[in-house]
């Protein structure tokens, strides 16, 4: 049988001198990693872990290049999937909370009497920002077309009614701003509708709507059981303004009228529904609604934006860690083609590994020898992932819109989504996750290549054919 040894030493060592001559005594593994290291500044199980990776015409070299592409490809691709969610989620908040307020302050039984004085009180609070008297139920409403047009049709919905006070407004919501087309002007018998409650109902600034209250409907039910002949008559209201608040629920099932004609509606008197406040800062929901529940006492209660949308943001959560966990197999299988690769590899390089053992190589050497391939994978795949996941952020509403035009229509829909634009919030932690849970994958794929390696017997691994 040929001597292995000449063609292994000249592969792995390249030496000046070569090592015959020494003294096998003297070959202790510090010894052999200070001789073979001589050539480099790095490690000698660093040099030899980038020998091996380097690109050669094999079946392994393409798996490795799979692996590092698949490492690339999972990490920036939960990079985006995840930055976005994030976004959306954080946009989704911030329109709801600029039209639906932080707390809100409701009497325990009936409606809120007094509602001044209790404004007071919540206002003292140095965490509120704003504080507004609400009326808030649901009407009918039935559009006025013009009877020029004999193919026009009267339309009817039910939408939620909201009464507010113009002057107060502007302090807990971002409704005075948002209006598209029209004034914000609640004088009168007047009303705003949401951009799409006018377009399902075709209305514009100028139009009148007949609005049927629980006063109205209530007298229409009377008025039927006694079996009179009396018409109860809607009110008339003028559309003065549409408005936009970048939520698709409130612009389609919400209109506004002044404070004065929902109490008219719902026969409070003075009375309010309850009062909508507006914090400095929204995650101090929790410790504002404690401080103001022992201000106010036990005929109060007070709601958190928390609890009221919950729904909706539980799940975007939830709908986040799904998309991680099921991207997340990505990487999973580009750490099993990392195995694969370092399994063959053992293979391919058995006798090499029984010439390093045989110079003085320990276990945890040859061990490190490979986990230290399956490291670099895992560190070229994140570093480059990382990059194109950045990229593709950096780029991402070019690409939106270059995909809007290439399918014919649009992949998010601004009318629903709520957004003219793609949001996306980099949060490092969710960064620093991703990129730390590729790379102990990939460790750990080398794991079973490097320990089957470090267990072979020197004697046996030069026989090997």
């Amino acid at each position: 049988m040929a001597d292995p040894r000449p063609a292994a030493v000249a592969i792995l060592t390249e030496p000046k001198r070569p090592l015959s001559g020494a003294d096998p005594s003297s070959l202790t593994p510090d010894c052999v990693a200070t001789r073979l290291g001589c050539m480099s500044r790095l490690p000698v199980e660093l040099m030899l872990a980038l020998r091996y990776l380097r690109p050669k015409r094999t079946f392994v070299s393409v798996i490795t290049l799979i692996s590092v592409l698949g490492v690339t490809l999972g990490v920036a691709v939960l990079i985006i999937v995840l930055s976005v969610m994030t976004g959306f989620g954080q946009q989704l908040r911030e329109k709801i909370l600029g039209f639906n307020t932080h707390l809100k302050v409701l009497a325990v039984n009936g409606t809120l009497q007094d509602y001044a004085h209790v404004m007071n009180i919540v206002a003292s609070n140095q965490n509120v920002k704003g504080v507004a008297p609400f009326v808030l139920g649901q009407v009918l409403v039935e559009t006025q077309p013009d009877p020029n047009q004999p193919n026009a049709h009267a339309l009817a919905a039910a939408p939620w009614v909201r009464g507010v006070e113009p002057t107060f407004e502007t302090n807990v919501s971002v409704l005075p701003s948002s209006i598209v087309e029209g004034e914000f002007d609640l004088r009168g018998r007047s009303v705003l509708v949401g951009i799409e409650f006018a377009r399902m109902l075709g209305l514009h600034v100028g139009d009148r709507l007949a609005v049927y209250s629980p006063r109205d409907l209530a007298k229409m039910r009377k008025s039927r059981e006694a079996q009179a002949e009396e018409a109860v008559l809607p009110d008339d209201y003028d559309v003065r303004g549409i408005f936009d608040v970048g939520y698709f629920e409130y612009n389609a099932s919400v209109i506004v009228t002044s404070l004065e004609n929902a109490q008219e509606m719902y026969e409070l008197g003075d009375d309010v529904h309850g009062l909508l406040v507006m914090l400095k800062d929204p995650y101090m929901a929790e410790q504002v609604r404690a401080e103001l529940e022992r201000a106010l006492g036990a005929d109060y209660k007070i709601t958190v934006w928390m609890e009221e949308n919950a729904a909706i943001l539980n799940a975007v959560a939830v709908e986040k860690s799904v998309m991680f966990y099921l991207l997340f197999f990505i990487m999973i299988v580009a750490a099993l083609c990392i195995m694969s690769a370092l399994i063959t590899f053992v293979v391919q390089k058995t006798r090499e590994i029984g010439m390093l053992k045989a110079i003085g190589a320990t276990n945890g050497q040859v061990a490190t020898v490979f986990l230290g391939q399956s490291a670099i994978v895992g560190v070229t795949g994140v570093i480059a992932g990382l990059g194109l996941g950045m990229l593709a952020l950096a780029y991402r509403n070019e690409f939106l819109r270059f995909m809007n035009r290439l399918t014919g229509f649009e992949l998010f829909p601004a009318s629903i989504y709520g957004f003219v634009e793609l949001p996306a919030l980099i949060v490092p932690r969710d960064v620093i996750l991703i990129c730390a849970s590729a790379l102990l994958l990939c460790v750990l794929a080398g794991v079973l290549p490097a320990w089957n390696a470090s267990r072979l017997q020197p004697v046996d691994a030069l026989r090997y054919e």
